[in-house]
């Protein structure tokens, strides 16, 4: 293992692109499926079904689940962050558009670095990746200047709830890094926050009196499965791993790239233009993920 303050290389790089692309489209993906499933219990039945899927790769791996390594509140401290942070996102998916959404959530990085400042030794950002990550943000201003403008009060409501669910999406990631999370198997780390949440989702979306499922189609299985199997189960893993060997506030400026392949994806499957405010914020991100990224 690497040590977890080490600079990416080649194969954390392309592990973070794949990452990036799926988690980009993943936008897209709920959207499709909130048609036919309210948005908190979306969230719900993806947690329960990616939490058998850790359960059996963890027995597979022999990685004990009920082992004693002082973990256990942080682990439902990150389940409850996580819980919250889904929320937000697949209900505020529910007010504003997916490419909206991919702008507001993914300022996250913000949140990473500024809590890797306080919290997290060694991960200490210059001047110059400083600049690297707001160069990247204006990015991403510049590719969403047409949405950002006159927004409806339901889209804003939406914009309101995908912001926090980025600011707890990165208080989230330093929870994990600062604690003795950072030090046991990603699945494990994983598994407390699908668990949480695969109790905490469906008792909102009661509380909430979600309608539930109101049809299931081709579309929308594919979209679960999707979300459960490849998301929340894979990428997830990967991610875990990513942050228990690499720098967070480097990996974090790579998730800029996410709300790009949200746009690809968009384009391609709902038919959104791309236009040249894109190609100008992807010299900007790439500019600003090489400045991030300098030994």
């Amino acid at each position: 293992m690497k040590p977890n303050n080490a600079a990416l290389d080649f194969k954390g790089v392309l592990l973070l692109i794949i990452l990036c692309a799926s988690w980009g489209f993943n936008q897209v993906a709920i959207k499709v499926a909130i048609e036919s499933i309210s948005p908190v219990l979306q969230a719900g039945i993806r947690s329960i079904g990616a939490t058998m899927l850790v359960l059996i790769w963890m027995n597979i791996r022999r990685i004990p689940v009920l082992a004693k390594d002082n973990t256990l509140w942080w682990g439902i401290a990150a389940g409850l962050l996580f819980s919250l942070e889904f929320i937000l996102i697949y209900w505020g998916l529910d007010f504003t558009n997916a490419s909206r959404a991919v702008i507001f959530l993914n300022t996250s990085p913000f949140a990473v670095a500024l809590g890797a400042q306080l919290f997290i030794p060694g991960e200490k950002l210059n001047k110059i990746q400083l600049s690297g990550l707001c160069l990247a943000f204006i990015g991403i201003i510049v590719a969403f200047n047409e949405s950002l403008n006159l927004p409806t009060r339901q889209m804003l409501i939406g914009d309101v709830m995908l912001t926090g669910a980025a600011i707890i999406w990165g208080a989230t990631t330093v929870v994990i890094k600062a604690g003795p999370l950072a030090s046991i198997a990603p699945s494990k780390t994983l598994l407390y926050q699908l668990a949480v949440s695969a109790i905490v989702l469906p008792a909102v979306s009661l509380a909430f009196g979600e309608p539930g499922i109101t049809s299931m189609t081709p579309l929308v299985i594919t979209s679960l499965f999707y979300q459960i199997v490849w998301i929340a189960f894979i990428t997830y893993i990967a991610w875990f791993w990513l942050i228990s060997n690499y720098a967070v506030s480097r990996l974090a400026s790579f998730t800029f790239l996410t709300p790009f392949f949200g746009v690809i994806a968009g384009a391609v499957f709902l038919n959104e233009q791309i236009t040249l405010y894109l190609i100008c914020a992807l010299v900007l991100v790439g500019t600003g993920i090489y400045l991030v990224n300098r030994r």
